[in-house]
Formats: structure tokens, sequence, C-alpha cells
């Protein structure tokens, strides 16, 4: 029980280090009652700090890959790291240095008159280069904070700088389409290396102070010698980045990256992210992993075996700049924070149905509904894999695969012990009772229009589909038409509730309109908006108005007061519902967020 206590607990204080900095209060009402579900700290703390507010989470087993993060007000536009030591350029031209374990400053190297582009440091931590958009570039003195020396001599942005393994030569690349290499100890420019277009990446070899590559905008990357020579073949590729250790090296386009042996210049692996281009690509230390920034997400490949596989996908901040790992499990990624990633802790499907239903790295939720009697969730993804969660614990009790595309309208039901799915792909909906039924059935165009939106009732008899000019009613036993109506106005974001077999549809007009379908005869009956049930729960998401931002919160429509704020990393859910009891959040991490309210609201 202690080793449990003591591992949670360091666990807590790095993850919530800034908000515990801070404000320590929060410790209370921020950072322990949103630890994961199996946590010590979280099953014996949680129901009493929050008043009766019970948090459980799914597809999270453990504590999070990332275990620290330090914010900013700025992005930051490049990071290098040595040991316990990372510094950060900023568009001021500042390079702040932070303690990389608890993120604190520990000093700023003024001197640049324009954005801090690129950084790296010496093989002994001692000295740090740094360009940036002022055209120069600077070698700097780590303990005193002082230049050593300024070179001058780029006509365009500096954009990439790296120090020879013996700390004699420096490599500068530029928007000039020129690699410069200069004697430390003298400044002077010993060589220039041509391209025909923006040089993007210079670096040397971690290995040897003889070679480096260069990448440029024309696609290419090159090997030279201190000499300027050129060495061996031409890589594809408009950046590149050695690891840390061996030959290998990293190169990237917009659509894909390239693994290399630089010694025999043979290709290790190819990737491709699922759905984005490449911002920034790392090898790991010990060769076997790649990281691939896109955005906001951070795809990791292991490249051990003859076929790479996608392991993990991170979710880090809106714009990711720069990536590199500090060991081999450990990554960080830089953006609007520095973000430290434990890649070997891998989220996993508690139980699976069959090998197939296991999570994809990539797939988002696509949909998710509550059964508040049977205490069960049920979500979608977008690789297809519908899973029941239990929503007392968070852990999944079973999953099962369908042929849905990643963006395909659905909806599941948990109907006396059987699952009913509906899905639909282009104008073709998929029906599947999963008990009785082998295979979906597949009923075919019933409309000129794409289905934007569908719900199951709560029987399981009928499935509701919207379009953006009517509402039509489906039997789930043969799939016929049992009634639609037509409407006019532009449905809203989330435009259907149902109540059995009456129906709502929401406008971004704020209108609502309501039929019931159970009426006999297929022409639907029109219903007062009074019927409409509501949940009593809302979640408001995050804003900022003028100086100030409040919070994305949770408000009692009822009491019309806040009940609950959310942490940051809760903010912004890609899918919400609630009911009068629970409310269920997904994130792009395919984590979802389960708020239990019903103590709290018989209070």
């Amino acid at each position: 029980m202690i080793c449990k206590w003591a591992d949670d607990s360091q666990h807590l204080i790095l993850e919530n280090f800034n908000v515990i900095q801070d404000s320590p209060a929060k410790l209370y009402n921020e950072a322990v009652p949103f630890s994961p579900s199996s946590s010590w700290l979280h099953e014996w703390h949680s129901p009493e700090v929050l008043q009766g507010v019970k948090v459980v989470k799914g597809l999270r087993a453990g504590w999070e890959t990332c275990f620290r993060t330090v914010l900013f007000d700025e992005t930051l536009l490049a990071f290098a790291c040595w040991n316990n030591l990372i510094v950060v350029g900023l568009w001021s031209g500042d390079i702040i240095t932070l303690d990389a374990t608890t993120g604190i400053c520990t000093s700023a190297l003024s001197g640049h008159t324009g954005p801090a582009r690129s950084l790296a440091f010496s093989s002994d931590g001692t000295s740090l280069v740094s360009g940036s958009f002022d055209r120069t570039v600077k070698l700097w003195d780590i303990q005193t904070g002082g230049v050593i020396r300024t070179f001058h001599g780029h006509t365009g942005n500096v954009m990439s700088v790296s120090i020879s393994p013996d700390c004699s030569i420096i490599a500068s690349g530029s928007g000039d389409g020129t690699v410069h290499l200069w004697k430390a100890q003298t400044g002077e420019c010993c060589c220039v290396i041509q391209h025909n277009h923006m040089v993007y990446s210079a670096q040397f070899s971690p290995t040897n102070s003889q070679l480096l590559i260069s990448a440029s905008q024309d696609s290419t990357v090159q090997q030279w010698n201190i000499n300027g020579d050129k060495i061996g073949p031409t890589y594809e590729g408009r950046f590149a980045t050695f690891s840390s250790h061996g030959p290998h090296f990293v190169s990237w386009c917009r659509g894909y990256a390239i693994v290399w042996n630089s010694d025999s210049g043979v290709a290790v692996a190819k990737l491709q992210p699922p759905n984005n281009a490449f911002e920034a690509c790392c090898l790991s230390p010990d060769n076997k992993s790649v990281a691939g920034a896109c955005n906001d997400l951070i795809y990791i490949w292991d490249i051990t075996g003859l076929d790479p596989h996608l392991i993990k996908t991170l979710v880090g901040d809106h714009s990711i700049t720069s990536i590199a790992f500090s060991s081999p499990l450990i990554l960080i990624s830089c953006g609007n924070s520095i973000k430290f990633w434990q890649i070997d802790i891998l989220s996993t499907d508690l139980v699976a149905a069959s090998p197939e239903s296991k999570p994809s790295p990539s797939a988002l939720i696509m949909s998710i509904s509550v059964q508040a009697k049977d205490q069960i969730a049920i979500s979608s993804d977008g690789a297809g894999v519908v899973r029941i969660w239990d929503i007392s614990t968070g852990l999944c009790k079973s999953s099962i695969k369908i042929l849905a595309g990643p963006h395909s309208r659905r909806d599941m039901q948990l109907i006396d012990g059987r699952l009913l799915i509906v899905w639909c792909t282009h104008k073709k909906i998929y029906i599947w009772d999963t008990k009785k039924e082998k295979h979906p059935k597949k009923v075919d165009a019933i409309s000129d229009f794409s289905t934007t939106s569908l719900r199951i009732s709560g029987d399981g008899s009928t499935v509701f589909l919207l379009d953006s000019k009517q509402i039509q009613a489906l039997s789930t036993q043969t799939g016929e038409v049992m009634g639609k109506v037509r409407f006019q106005g532009e449905p809203s974001k989330n435009p259907l509730s149902i109540d059995g077999l009456r129906v709502w549809v929401h406008f971004k007009s704020l209108l609502t309109q309501g039929w019931d379908f159970g009426i006999s005869g297929s022409i639907p009956v029109t219903i007062s908006n009074e019927l409409l049930p509501s949940p009593h729960l809302r979640f408001i998401h995050s804003t900022t108005k003028g100086t100030i931002t409040y919070p994305s919160r949770i408000k009692y429509t009822l009491t019309g007061k806040d009940i609950l704020q959310l942490p940051r990393e809760y903010e912004k859910p890609t899918k919400i519902h609630c009911d009068g009891q629970y409310l269920i959040a997904a994130y792009k991490t395919g984590e979802l967020l389960i708020l239990d309210f019903s103590q709290m609201i018989s209070l």
C-alpha cells in the first residue's frame, strides 16, 4: 500500500505541477478527482472532494503517457535538451533555460533581434548554438549566459544550427540557400555549401565530426564532409535529423518520413501519418522508434521489424513545432508548452472480444451514448470498434468491430442483453442485431439526401434518420420506412433528441420542432416542446472575454449554478452525451470521461 501511495503521489504531482504551483488548493478540486480511476488516490479521495460528483475514466488503465507539462504564454519555435536542462527559443528572440524536472525558468539569454528559430547544445553541454531570423548565429556560454561569439554572413533567416561532436565546427542552414560552416574558436567561415533552394536542416552526425547532412526546399537531402564535398547518394526529404546515437537519420516531406542508414545509403523504413502531414520527426537513441508530429498529434512507430507499425498516438498542443527523445522511452514535445511523454505506457482495451477489436492508435471516438438503468456507456470510434463500458468502474466489458467508415454516422443500444448497431455509409443504412444475426442488414438508398444524424429508439424498434430536409423512421426489423416528415431550417450540430418514438429536431436558429412517430399510420403528429426531456446538465466550453479566460464547466440548469470546473486537459471534448444523471465526454486521446452526478443531484 505504501509503494502504491508513493507511486500515485509522484505521478499526481508531476502531471499537475503547474496547477499545484499556481494554487495548492487545486490539488483537491482538480488534480485528485481527475486522477486515473484505478489509482489509490482516486479511490480514496475523489468522492469526498467533489461532494458527490463521481469521476470515472474509460480507456485509461493508469497514469497518462504525458507525465509533465510546462505551460507558456506563446508558441515556442525551437527547443533543445541536455541532461536536466532545457532551452526554448521564443518569437521575441529570447532564449529561456528551464529545469527539466520542475519546469522552473533558471535564466534568460537575450541578444537576438529576431525569432530564435533553432537551438543545439554542444556535446559536453557547456555551450549552446542558436540561429535566428535576424540572420545571425550565436554561441553562448551556458554557465554565464553570455554570448561567446556572433557569426555574421547569412543573407536569409537562419533555419537550422548544429555543432560538431568535437565542438570545433558550427553548421548553419539558411533561407538564402546555403549551409555555412564556422570555426567555433575564431568565428571564421571556413566553407559555404550551396543549395538550389532554402535550407531547412543542417546537422552534424553525433558520432562523426567530419560528416553532416542538409535538407532543402527542393526535397533533397545531401551528405557532406567539412570541406564541402558531397558524399554518397542524394536522399528524399525537406527536413532531416540524425539519431543521437549511430548512423541513422530520418528525413521527411509533408506526407511521409523515411529512416536511412547513412553508412549504407539504404532506406530502413518509410512511414506515413494516418491523416495529416509531418511538422517534425525524430529517432529514438536506440534507433527502435520514430516519432512524428502532425499539428497537435504525435505518432510513434516501432521500426525494429521488417514491417514498421504505428504503436501509439499522443495528443499534444494545437501546433507542435519540434520533438526530441531525451532517452529511448522519454519524448519531449514543444508547442504552446513543453510536454514530457513516457512512450512505453500504452493505453489498451482491457477486455476485447477478438483481436480485431483492439483499439486503433489513431481512431477518434465518433459516437457515445449512455444507458443509466443498465449502468453502461457505449462508444464507437473511427476504426469501427464499438465498446461497452461499465460506468461505475470505467472498464471495457466487451467490444466488437463493424465495417463502418471513419466518418460514418452511427448509434448503438444494448437492449435486453443484445447489442443493436446502426450506421450509414453514403446512402446505405446498415442495421445489425449482433445477437440474432451474423451479418448486418443493408437498406438501400431511401432519400435523395445524405444522412447527417441517426438515433435508435429506446426500445430498439426504430431508427430515426435525419438529413438536411427531412426525418424518417425505419423499422430495425425490416428496414421499411414507418413514417417521415419534412421540415424547414438548418439542423444544429447535435440535432436529435428522442424519448421513445417521439423525436425533436434542434435547429441552428435555436428553434426546436417535435413529432410523435408512435401514432398509427405513416404521418407523424406534431408535439409540444414541453414534452422534451431535459438532461438538466449542460457542458459549457471555455471562453475568453477580454483578458479573462473562463474554463470549461458543467452547469446544473435547474439551479443555474456551475457545479464542476474541468481541468485544462478536459476542456475540449470531441463528443458529449448527457442525461439526467451522467455526462460523458470523449477526447482525441480516445479517452472517455464519465461524470456521475446522481448523488449530488439527489441532495
